[in-house]
């Protein structure tokens, strides 16, 4: 059987006897659980974010500190934006038959709202390191954590694609 058969069936390439349909479920539910764990961070970071300026030691930073803080709560609110955008994108086109669309529509999502987390979390250590130390090793430390978080969510798993698919 070979992919695209007239049943729609997937062949043996992809180790997977599934329809077209069965295989956007798969992916979808796949997909939902990767999303869940990113959109809980997300939203925990974010409403600390927005608590942020209510206190009195925000009063007292500089004009920089302020700049990387409002840059970090708009980041924070497209990653939001970003990573809550699947569940949405899925209530407004189901029943449609067009879940293969939308899976890789909100796998699209899902991946923007990632690199905007990355950057959200990046800017806030920043601006945390900034407020509780005024060291000049802070950039550095902010650019081997985003080194890290670099590694650990793109470097390791297209290390393994490119080692155990070729592609």
């Amino acid at each position: 059987m070979s992919r695209g058969d007239a049943d729609g069936r997937t062949g043996p390439r992809d180790g997977r006897d599934e329809t077209e349909d069965e295989r956007a479920d798969r992916k979808w539910g796949e997909l939902i659980q990767e999303v869940r764990v990113a959109q809980t961070g997300v939203q925990i970071l974010f409403g600390f974010l927005l608590t942020v300026v209510f206190t009195p030691h925000y009063q007292r930073l500089g004009t920089t500190d302020h700049t990387i803080y409002i840059v970090t709560v708009v980041l924070g609110a497209c990653a939001t934006g970003a990573l809550i955008g699947p569940v949405s994108f899925h209530r407004v086109v189901s029943g449609r038959r067009i879940k293969p669309q939308a899976v890789r529509w909100a796998s699209r999502l899902t991946f923007v709202g990632l690199v905007l987390l990355l950057a959200t979390m990046t800017s806030a250590l920043l601006l945390v390191l900034r407020a509780a130390t005024h060291d000049a090793y802070v950039p550095w430390l902010v650019a081997a954590v985003l080194v890290w978080y670099l590694v650990c969510w793109y470097g390791l798993p297209i290390w393994a694609r490119y080692r155990h698919t070729g592609d």
